[in-house]
């Protein structure tokens, strides 16, 4: 159970930091938007891993989802 976590969180956190270097390329304007598109996709593949993490945990009874509290 350990492990999902620390890998869930793991991949946000690429995520977030894949995300974060697009926008530094963004904003500096050097003209070079490989090095963001690289970025951009690297977020989207990232994402596509994270979802399906997510969902062969939920298969394999790993975590589960709560529902909504009252």
């Amino acid at each position: 159970m350990e492990l999902i976590r620390i890998l869930i969180l793991g991949l946000l956190a690429a995520i977030l930091a894949s995300l974060g270097m697009a926008l530094y390329h963004l904003s500096t304007g050097r003209g070079d938007s490989n090095k963001m598109l690289r970025a951009l996709t690297l977020r989207i593949s990232l994402s596509v891993a994270l979802f399906v993490l997510l969902m062969i945990a939920w298969r394999a009874g790993l975590i589960a989802p709560h529902g909504l509290q009252h």
